[in-house]
């Protein structure tokens, strides 16, 4: 919410620091109602949009074929996975807790 209101308050001609200053130490509320009397609804923005996006390393199994023997066989891939409903709260640390220990097997898997 802080980031809609500082940029909403930079396109309305406010430098660096006047928009830095008039948030500084304000509360949800008041950022809330700033943005409100400005024709936004932060609550009915989009989840990304008030929470940001996640961007993390998943891995998936792929169909392919062994060069050597011609054989099919399945195999491990990686992609970075775009998440744009983070969780919040206590959700969020426990999401966080799952994404290191599954970043700590991946490296431990690596090393052999």
């Amino acid at each position: 919410m802080n980031g809609w209101a500082y940029w909403t308050l930079r396109q309305e001609g406010a430098s660096v620091a006047q928009a830095t200053r008039a948030l500084e130490g304000q509360t949800t509320a008041f950022k809330n109602e700033l943005l409100y009397q400005r024709g936004v609804n932060f609550n009915g923005l989009p989840a990304w949009q008030r929470r940001g996006v996640g961007l993390y390393w998943e891995t998936y199994s792929k169909e392919g074929m062994n060069p050597l023997t011609g054989q099919r066989v399945m195999a491990e891939r990686r992609r970075v996975k775009v998440d744009r409903d983070l969780p919040m709260k206590d959700d969020y640390s426990a999401f966080l807790r799952t994404r290191l220990s599954q970043v700590q097997l991946q490296a431990v898997k690596e090393k052999g």
